[in-house]
C-alpha cells in the first residue's frame, strides 16, 4: 500500500499547490474559473478525443461493466436518498445530496490517476464510467430537481437535459473520437501532435484547478458532508465492488479499474448544479473539501486492495 501511495502521491500534492495558491490569493477565484474553462472545453477534451479515437469502440464498450457500476451506484444512490427523506428534506435537496454520494471526481482527477496508474487499457472502462456518470445521473438531477419542484415532469426539463448533454465538451470529445475510430481515420501527424500537447495540459491543470477551487470551500453542515463523503468514499466503492465481484462478474482488469473509479471523492460539477439551482450549496460544498482531502488516505488503499 505504501507503493501506491507514493504514486497516487504527487496527484495530491498538485491538487495541495492549487489549494495553497487559492488560498493565498496568489490564484483569484476569477483566474481559476478561467484555468478550469480551459481545461473543461480544451485541455481535456482533447485528451479524450485522443484517447477514444484510438481506441476501436469494441474495446471500450463493455455492457457488463455499465450495468455493474449502474447497479453499484444506484443503490448508494437509493441510501443516500432514503437517509434524507428520513431527515425531512424535500425531493431537491434528497437528490442534490444523492449525486454528493454517488459521483465522483472522474473527469478531472480518476482518469488521468488511474490511466498512469494502471496504464492506458484503464482509459476504456473510465471513460464508461465517466460517461455513465454524465448521461445517467447528471441528467437523473435534473429531472428530480425540476420534477420536485413542479409536481411533474415537464417537456422542457427533458429538452434542457439534451441540450446539455449536447454541450457537454466531455461528451462530445468521446462521441467524436468514438466515430473517428469506427470509421478507421487515421489522425495525421500534426493533428497528432496538437492533441498530445493540449491534452497533456490537461492533468496538471485539472488538478490544480481541483485545489484551487476547494480553496473558496467552506466546512459548514459537517456532520452532513462527513456523512456524504462517507458514502462516496467507502459505500461507493463497496457497492461497486459487490456488483463486478458478484452479480456481474467482470475480468479482474476491468473490476479494479472501475471500483478505483467509485472511490474517488465528491465531484466538483456537483457544487455547479447545487449552486445553479439554489439547493445547499454550502453543504454541497463542504462535502467535496472534506471527501477530496480524505481521499489522500482513503483512495491508496482501495487501489492496493483491488490489485491483490
Amino acid at each position: 500500500m505504501v507503493e501506491v501511495f507514493l504514486r497516487t502521491l504527487p496527484f495530491f500534492a498538485i491538487i495541495g499547490l492549487g489549494y495553497w495558491a487559492g488560498r493565498s490569493r496568489f490564484i483569484t477565484e476569477e483566474a481559476n474559473a478561467y484555468l478550469t474553462k480551459f481545461v473543461f472545453y480544451f485541455a481535456l477534451s482533447a485528451m479524450l478525443f485522443r484517447f477514444s479515437a484510438n481506441l476501436p469502440f469494441s474495446d471500450i464498450f463493455n455492457g457488463r461493466l455499465i450495468l455493474a457500476y449502474l447497479w453499484g451506484t444506484a443503490f448508494v444512490y437509493g441510501i443516500a436518498t432514503a437517509v434524507a427523506f428520513l431527515r425531512g428534506l424535500d425531493v431537491p435537496s434528497a437528490a442534490v445530496e444523492a449525486q454528493c454520494a454517488a459521483i465522483g471526481n472522474v473527469g478531472f482527477l480518476g482518469l488521468p490517476m488511474l490511466a498512469m496508474l494502471f496504464g492506458e487499457a484503464a482509459i476504456g472502462p473510465v471513460m464508461l464510467v465517466l460517461a455513465t456518470d454524465l448521461v445517467v445521473f447528471s441528467s437523473l438531477i435534473v429531472i428530480l430537481i425540476n420534477g420536485g419542484r413542479d409536481g411533474r415532469l415537464r417537456l422542457a426539463t427533458l429538452r434542457l437535459i439534451g441540450a446539455g448533454l449536447l454541450r457537454n465538451p466531455m461528451i462530445v470529445s468521446i462521441g467524436a473520437g468514438l466515430l473517428w475510430s469506427g470509421f478507421a481515420l487515421p489522425i495525421p501527424e500534426p493533428l497528432g501532435d496538437f492533441l498530445n500537447i493540449l491534452g497533456g495540459a490537461a492533468t496538471p491543470g485539472a488538478l490544480f484547478a481541483i485545489g484551487a477551487s476547494l480553496a473558496a470551500r467552506s466546512a459548514e453542515r459537517v456532520r452532513i458532508a462527513a456523512w456524504l463523503g462517507f458514502c462516496k468514499l467507502v459505500l461507493h466503492p463497496l457497492f461497486v465492488a459487490l456488483a463486478v465481484l458478484v452479480f456481474f462478474p467482470l475480468d479482474a482488469f476491468s473490476a479494479q479499474v472501475v471500483v478505483a473509479a467509485a472511490a474517488l471523492p465528491v465531484a466538483g460539477n456537483v457544487f455547479m448544479l447545487a449552486q445553479h439551482y439554489g439547493i445547499a450549496p454550502h453543504r454541497v460544498s463542504a462535502a467535496i473539501l472534506l471527501s477530496t482531502a480524505a481521499s489522500i488516505l482513503t483512495v491508496p488503499p482501495v487501489i492496493a486492495w483491488v490489485n491483490l
